[in-house]
């Protein structure tokens, strides 16, 4: 506790039990150290910058620096152990020592405040050793405030410490973190906070159950103030002597019931839609907040996920020893697949909760999708129900169920029948509707190769396209001259069938190309077309075998009798490029008529001179009469 509070009026826990020496920090051990061994060695910095989430003891932190700097009770220098009873720790203590001054930069943010510092500084202090300013929330100074301060922070005056405190250290410019020493204080482990509020709550004479203690401890999420602010408000909950357990602390948080919880996930995971709905209306009834029960699932679905890839990492000490023996039973059922697409869902719900006309809407939403989704099989069970069963009957779309599984799949990806596709030409049409399947096993689901299903038996027909030149002719027609462009240079090519492009994609490709590609070259044949991502490594891209043809082609040329006179003739040249003969240059008669009149022509060794004919000079069009 604080010295020198001696108000009658009612103190806040996070007030009345705030440190007021290095001793009482919790959770800090490292700054403690380093700060101890400057303070006994006299290498204490100009300058501090202390950064941490809420309510770990950034401020508190500060006032025990500025207390151990000017503390009278211990000696004629500073302290690491200030005695928090002279007037200089109890002035400080207040807030109200005339030379340790506290600045919120939330509130002051321009430069002419940091004016009326550097201003001030150039003065001693007037009663104690140091001035120390402490300023709050510093990321908050504007561009040019942090200019102003740049000097006198680097070369302050012997008598002047500085020490800032922010919640948003990368907001702080480098050349101010440069001057500073910095010091990161880190959230509070459960373990110590459990501890340091079961004392609390001991010197305050209040029963409180270890499990109303895990509740507050995990709602505060590390943070010492907000920890002793709901211990404060769980001591109003009861009476005098009466003990407060869980129970009343879920209601005061707004809280659904661990167990509950555990039984809605339970029956969510089961697929049982009608009785996750009831729990959810039942919580929802009793007062839990939708948006709270949805946080809940998804912290733990990441337990459950954390659990099952080990216990050691899954202990958390704010857990029951039955929710843990629960959770364990319930991490083996679960698969990973399982538990990270649930994962993502909840994420999402959490998402539209702010779009959704009633929260409580949105939560059972969720919750029909969960269950909904919890019933699927997982690609592993399709592709063993498929080897075992075979594939199904035909539809009654006439489809016959046979599958052909894309070349490169390597046995991962195996085909499956389907009906009809829904917008797809009919048979009649002269085409057979194709549809894009993937089934992947394991965890190879983003590297697989999307697999072409053909609903009904395919003809051996001409396909749309035979290469890489075919597709991309027919892009620049419809004038996609970008998307020619990115499939002449990211795409190569495994196999072209009816309707079907086998590609592979080259590195740095868009991850949209294929769908892209699909949807343009379906609209430009007029039919569903499928472009299908291989793992095979395909063939060169069209623009690798353009190239690879100039470079034959320009050596081809370079043998030429007549291109090795050129380049003997002209030093340093070389071939640029190579171009077929036009009709009209490859025609003889007017070949040999350019020559001709070539012949018949002059070159004056005047570069601007006109063309002048060998005949008679009366000719020339520019002789005077």
């Amino acid at each position: 506790m604080d010295a020198g509070t001696t108000d009658s009026a009612y103190q806040v826990l996070a007030r009345k039990y705030r440190p007021g020496h290095f001793k009482d920090l919790i959770g800090q051990e490292a700054m403690v150290k380093t700060l101890t061994n400057a303070f006994a060695h006299d290498r204490i910095a100009h300058a501090f910058i202390l950064t941490g989430v809420r309510g770990v003891g950034k401020t508190t932190t500060a006032r025990i620096i500025a207390k151990g700097l000017n503390c009278t009770g211990r000696g004629d220098g500073p302290t690491i152990d200030p005695c928090c009873e002279c007037p200089s720790c109890v002035a400080i203590a207040a807030g109200r020592h005339v030379d340790v001054i506290e600045m919120d930069a939330a509130s002051n943010t321009g430069v002419d405040d940091v004016r009326e510092i550097i201003e001030s500084v150039r003065y001693r202090a007037v009663e104690a050793r140091y001035k120390v300013y402490i300023i709050d929330e510093v990321h908050m100074l504007s561009t040019s405030a942090f200019n102003a301060l740049l000097k006198t922070l680097e070369e302050p005056p012997e008598h002047v410490v500085f020490i800032f405190a922010t919640t948003e250290i990368r907001k702080v410019p480098v050349t101010v973190l440069s001057r500073c020493q910095r010091f990161d204080l880190r959230r509070i482990e459960p373990e110590v906070m459990l501890e340091h509020l079961s004392g609390i709550a001991t010197k305050e004479g209040a029963k409180i159950t270890s499990d109303a203690l895990g509740l507050i401890v995990r709602a505060a999420e590390g943070s010492v103030r907000d920890a002793l602010s709901l211990l404060d408000q769980a001591l109003a909950q009861t009476a005098d002597g009466e003990e407060i357990d869980a129970a009343a602390v879920r209601s005061m948080l707004g809280l659904a019931d661990r167990g509950r919880l555990f039984d809605l996930f339970e029956a969510v995971m089961a697929g049982d839609t009608a009785g996750a709905l009831g729990e959810l209306a039942r919580q929802y009834a009793d007062g839990a907040d939708p948006a709270v029960v949805l946080r809940d699932l998804a912290e733990l679905t990441h337990w459950l996920s954390v659990l099952r890839i080990s216990n050691e990492l899954g202990e958390d000490p704010t857990i029951s020893p039955a929710e843990r023996d629960r959770g364990r039973a319930l991490a083996a059922r679960l698969s990973m697949r399982t538990l990270t697409r649930s994962w993502q869902m909840l994420l999402k719900a959490m998402e539209e909760l702010a779009r959704a006309p009633s929260a409580i809407m949105a939560a059972e939403m969720a919750v029909i999708r969960l269950t909904h989704v919890a019933e699927l099989p997982s690609p592993e069970e399709l592709i063993r129900k498929l080897e075992t069963e075979g594939p199904p009957p035909p539809g009654p779309g006439g489809a016959s169920g046979r599958g052909q599984a894309a070349p490169g799949g390597g046995g991962m990806a195996r085909s499956a029948a389907t009906g009809p596709v829904q917008g797809a030409p009919r048979a009649e049409d002269g085409h057979a509707p194709v549809a894009a399947l993937r089934v992947v096993a394991g965890d190879a689901a983003a590297a697989a190769p999307a697999v072409a299903v053909e609903a009904s038996p395919v003809p051996e027909t001409a396909p749309a396209f035979s290469d890489m030149v075919g597709i991309v002719t027919a892009l620049e027609r419809a004038q996609e001259y970008l998307l020619a462009d990115e499939a002449a240079r990211f795409l190569r090519p495994v196999g072209f069938r009816e309707s079907v492009f086998e590609t592979a994609l080259g590195e740095g490709a868009p991850a949209d190309l294929p769908g892209r590609l699909s949807e343009m070259l379906g609209k430009i044949t007029g039919r569903r077309f499928s472009v299908v991502l291989s793992r095979e490594a395909g063939g060169p891209t069209l623009r690798e075998e353009r190239a690879q043809a100039a470079a034959e082609t320009a050596e081809a040329a370079s043998a030429h009798p007549l291109v090795l006179a050129a380049l003997e003739t002209f030093p340093g040249a070389r071939i640029v490029a190579v171009r077929p003969l036009t009709p009209a240059a490859a025609a003889p008669a007017e070949s040999d008529a350019a020559l001709a009149r070539d012949d018949e022509l002059d070159y004056d060794d005047d570069p601007d001179a006109p063309l002048l004919d060998d005949g008679d000079a009366s000719d020339d069009p520019f002789e005077e009469d």
